[in-house]
């Protein structure tokens, strides 16, 4: 199997998961837009890097998802018979419409704005509570003390997932970035991404069953009812989107407070801006966001040939879009490779775009604009020690931290 995305004469040789490459993208996605924006690979994919492009094929109803093709394309035939795979399959973040919309459409309404805004003091609380835990010990790793547990337990509200069952999720981590990443899996990591799918639906399984024996006022019954409703959602369509939400719900919004933390102290002139005025934070979000964006890949496929950026695609080819590359695009924004937490009209492609844009954007951003606010508050003098050589998870499309050690005090 090939460990290389590229061997494209026109394109530099790389490979996303090398250490490398996975801590510091942006040089390597810096060469691209300026020399290949859109090219394709011996793998039979296209990778684009420009802001304007990847806009395009998230919003264009000429792309959408082809899951199955491109599974197959990957793994052959049996790849579909795969658990892991099969239950990705089944989720609205891989499917095109009719079943995107009718998936989708179940669980809209409880992310609405009205209805995150209206979690605003149950987060603060919880972030309150975190910071109380670790406060006098003069530190914690951010990952695990805090980033990581504020998005686990705000999702598990949502899905009335029972307090005394929290400590599994809280300690460890059930995503498996590679899952997405566009370079194929090895035998150990799939037979590995099966065990963990298996674990994660043996328990919702169980949670179903108490919901519909004790209905309750969160997502998990609204989605068990609908599932008895027999004609909107499968049995495995509800494992795979509760499994979908919970992951989703807790993962990018620990690596956005994570990733956001680290890049505020590598520009400490912009730490203490925003502890001179926490009222920034909301902004400082989407700056972070487009910084070192939790989310750094996505893909669609054609549905027809057409040009993208002067660059021919075939009908039923892959298209890589490497929102990280869109994100410092020198086009949209000035200085891009620069950290700047009050800079105007930031528009991030971290959450996508088009019908496919990330249901919990708006719980992300109030999670961090929150989290933010708290930490300069409450802990101005936080350092971290590790600043240097920060521990990557060895993931490409999703951006995120093993580690994050803090000191203060």
């Amino acid at each position: 199997m090939p460990d290389t995305l590229t061997t494209a004469p026109q394109a530099p040789v790389f490979n996303p998961l090398d250490p490398a490459f996975i801590a510091d993208p942006y040089p390597t996605y810096r060469y691209l837009r300026e020399t290949a924006p859109v090219f394709r690979t011996p793998l039979g994919m296209c990778i684009a890097s420009r802001y304007t492009d990847i806009a395009l094929v998230l919003r264009d109803k000429r792309f959408g998802k082809a899951y199955a093709a491109g599974i197959v394309r990957r793994y052959g035939e049996q790849g579909l018979q795969e658990r892991a795979f099969a239950n990705l399959g089944a989720t609205m973040l891989v499917l095109d419409p009719p079943d995107h919309t009718r998936l989708r459409g179940l669980v809209t309404k409880a992310f609405t704005a009205r209805r995150v805004e209206e979690m605003r003091p149950r987060i603060a609380a919880l972030i309150d509570s975190l910071i109380d835990r670790v406060h006098d010990q003069g530190r914690m790793d951010v990952i695990w003390d805090f980033a990581h547990r504020l998005p686990v337990i705000v999702i598990c509200d949502m899905l009335g997932i029972p307090e005394e069952e929290r400590g599994q999720f809280l300690d460890q981590s059930y995503v498996n970035g590679r899952l997405i990443d566009p370079v194929p899996m090895s035998r150990q990591e799939i037979d590995d991404s099966n065990r963990r799918t298996e674990e994660s639906d043996a328990y919702f399984d169980k949670l179903f069953e108490r919901r519909r024996r004790e209905p309750g006022d969160d997502l998990t019954t609204l989605l068990v009812q609908a599932e008895e409703a027999g004609d909107r959602l499968s049995p495995l369509e509800l494992r795979a989107n509760v499994s979908l939400l919970f992951a989703a719900g807790h993962e990018t919004t620990a690596n956005l407070i994570g990733n956001g933390l680290l890049a505020l102290h590598r520009n400490p002139e912009q730490w203490q801006k925003l502890r001179d005025d926490p009222s920034l934070a909301v902004g400082a979000v989407e700056e972070l966001l487009r910084y070192d964006s939790s989310v750094q890949m996505t893909s669609r496929v054609a549905h027809e040939d057409l040009e993208l950026g002067g660059f021919p695609v075939k009908k039923g080819e892959q298209v890589v879009c490497l929102l990280g590359g869109a994100n410092r695009d020198p086009a949209i924004y000035s200085d891009p490779e620069r950290l700047d937490i009050t800079r105007q009209n930031v528009r991030p492609l971290s959450f996508g775009g088009g019908i496919h844009h990330c249901l919990g954007a708006q719980l992300a951003r109030l999670e961090g604009e929150l989290a933010f606010k708290a930490l300069v508050t409450r802990l101005p003098d936080l350092r971290l020690p590790g600043i240097d050589a920060p521990q990557w998870r060895p993931s490409f499309t999703l951006r995120g931290l093993k580690t994050l050690p803090a000191a203060w005090g």
